[in-house]
């Protein structure tokens, strides 16, 4: 339940706090090769920058270059769900 007063939670208004996580692809989403980073004996992941943002982030606008192919993981991290609000209190993302 959100809090009275509470500002609305939106991708718009965040600095894509989410798209710093490292993002395992167990399945087949079609992700193109070259967001993908493939090492011997592990699980693929989401290519990051040297600063650590995911690589199919547009700087931009802020928006997945991929979103209709993301990640599965992608897709289960929801707008305003508790994981996406730690993330935000992490980097000290304020809302207002």
């Amino acid at each position: 339940m959100s809090q009275p007063n509470a500002p609305e939670v939106s991708c718009q208004n965040c600095e894509a706090c989410c798209c710093r996580l490292e993002v395992m692809l167990f399945t087949d989403t079609g992700v193109p090769d070259r967001y993908v980073d493939e090492i011997e004996g592990q699980v693929p992941v989401m290519h990051r920058l040297e600063d650590g943002w995911c690589a199919a982030l547009d700087r931009n606008t802020m928006m997945c270059r991929i979103y209709e192919v993301r990640p599965l993981i992608c897709r289960e991290f929801e707008m305003g769900e508790p994981d996406c609000i730690d993330e935000r209190d992490k980097w000290f993302i304020n809302l207002s």
